[in-house]
């Protein structure tokens, strides 16, 4: 798995038939529970083939967007370009106060500056959310943002989204998943992405 603000290589991805899955969100603490989720995700993602690119924390800790500024960080330009050439998505947010978090709204804001590329946004691409709350109702209603956001940037949400909630014991106190019914649900979410991914040079 890629972790950071490393420019993806597109001749590298070019060559390649394993579809990139790029993983977005957490919060800026580190190992947080949306971020182990997300990492679970992509850790499946890759043990079935895919591979993986992960922005969270500092990665995504972006200016706001302002579409009338062309100056770009380079965690900045590297998130964009990592999107554009994804061939899936998937996005994990912590439920704050019956929404999505800031940090990663401004995130995904980002994505318009792929406005005018041959693939508007996301275009067709699979899009898979996590959300973690500390409550059912929030956690559920943050992915049916997360959701409808997707639909907006023109990608296709999985059947499955994963909604976590974190009153419950999902990790053990060295971090490791141990709810089994959250782990088969983020299994299934790696499983729905990679068969609707299309790797780059495909038809």
């Amino acid at each position: 798995m890629t972790v950071g603000s490393t420019v993806v290589d597109r001749t590298e991805l070019d060559t390649e038939t394993k579809p990139f899955v790029v993983g977005l969100g957490g919060t800026l603490r580190a190992n947080s529970s949306t971020e182990r989720a997300l990492r679970h995700c992509l850790d499946e993602v890759e043990r079935r083939g895919g591979r993986t690119a992960l922005f969270s924390g500092e990665d995504i800790n972006l200016p706001m967007y302002n579409p009338h500024d062309p100056a770009r960080t380079p965690q900045a330009v590297a998130l964009v370009e990592a999107l554009r050439t994804a061939d899936a998505v998937i996005v994990g947010s912590p439920g704050y106060h019956g929404a999505i978090s800031g940090l990663v709204k401004n995130a995904l804001d980002y994505v318009e500056d792929m406005r005018t590329d041959p693939t508007v946004y996301l275009d067709n691409k699979p899009w898979g959310c996590i959300t973690c709350a500390y409550g059912w109702q929030a956690a559920v209603g943050t992915l049916g943002q997360l959701r409808g956001i997707g639909h907006a940037l023109r990608a296709w949400p999985t059947p499955i989204g994963v909604a976590i909630n974190s009153a419950d014991k999902i990790w053990d106190e060295s971090g490791a998943l141990v709810d089994t019914g959250v782990q088969g649900q983020l299994e299934l979410l790696a499983v729905q992405v990679l068969t609707s991914a299309k790797p780059i040079g495909t038809a």
